[in-house]
């Protein structure tokens, strides 16, 4: 399986009560499905995925199938704690219409975790999935970095395809790059970093800024896979600030609010997690402005 471009990992908006927000979900998924997106990433962190419970992650799920076009890829992030329970979640959401599953490793219990302990996990993923495995390396939420070479162990498997990585060490990034089998996928994990990785060889990203600015990302993308550098340069540049305002700056409140700026629906994240305050909410109008996002997916 080939999977390439940019994909927004959709966030999941709540209601007072801290319910599902299914009717503003489904009308935000409409609203990508109509951007040059190549995809959705159901159940990512931005999706608050380890808020939900196992019934709920399996209903957005289906309803994210449901709404999205058949041309559009849909990924899902099915890693739990053990190995039975993602092997389930993995194949259930196959059953509900995932085209392959994005798989974050186990993290608790850290000291158990050996490199050799990881390679198995996936592997045992891999080995009993029904559709293919994308590697997820975030280690600022999980504290255990998937290293080059453990994921070039683990490209060998035929079922796993391709690693979304959000570490920002683009040394690591590169090596993989440069070793991994040719259709390995290697995704850039955050905005801050896409153009390097695609001038490097790498085939697109899973970003947070992907669910506010989804036709921005797309052309960064592009014209630095076109080798338009001082293009993609600049755009890279122009994206670092509202980038960091919707990830590692104000959370996810920060990025449900600046979806509510670009016309999508935010909503509320699930407690404990805050919504932005009014102060945040100005500054990243500010820097959306700046890009001409405001408004823009009314």
């Amino acid at each position: 399986m080939n999977i390439e471009g940019i994909f927004a990992p959709i966030g999941t908006p709540f209601k007072d009560d801290g319910s599902i927000d299914r009717e503003m979900y489904s009308m935000n998924l409409r609203k990508l499905a109509k951007t040059s997106l190549s995809g959705i990433v159901s159940l990512g962190s931005n999706g608050e995925f380890a808020m939900l419970s196992f019934e709920e992650k399996l209903d957005l799920v289906k309803a994210t199938r449901k709404e999205l076009p058949s041309n559009k890829m849909l990924l899902v992030g099915t890693g739990c704690e053990s190995l039975r329970d993602t092997i389930k979640l993995t194949n259930d959401a196959a059953e509900a219409g995932a085209d392959a599953a994005l798989v974050i490793g186990p993290s608790f219990y850290k000291s158990d975790l050996s490199e050799a302990a990881l390679q198995k996990h996936f592997e045992g993923v891999a080995d009993k999935s029904q559709i293919p495995v994308m590697l997820y390396n975030m280690p600022r939420n999980t504290g255990i970095n998937l290293s080059s070479k453990l994921v070039l162990k683990l490209s060998a498997h035929p079922n796993i395809v391709g690693v979304k990585d959000s570490s920002g060490n683009i040394v690591q990034i590169s090596e993989i790059i440069a070793s991994a089998p040719e259709g390995f996928s290697v995704f850039a994990g955050s905005g801050s970093f896409l153009f390097v990785t695609t001038i490097m060889g790498g085939k697109g990203g899973t970003l947070a800024v992907a669910n506010v600015a989804p036709d921005f990302c797309a052309e960064l993308y592009q014209v630095s896979k076109a080798g338009n550098i001082e293009r993609g340069r600049q755009m890279q540049l122009d994206l670092l600030a509202l980038n960091d305002a919707v990830t590692a700056g104000f959370g996810i409140g920060g990025m449900k609010a600046a979806m509510e700026i670009a016309g999508f629906f935010g909503g509320l994240p699930r407690p404990p997690i805050q919504p932005a305050t009014a102060e945040i909410r100005e500054k990243i109008h500010i820097m959306m402005d700046k890009l001409h996002l405001v408004g823009k997916y009314k």
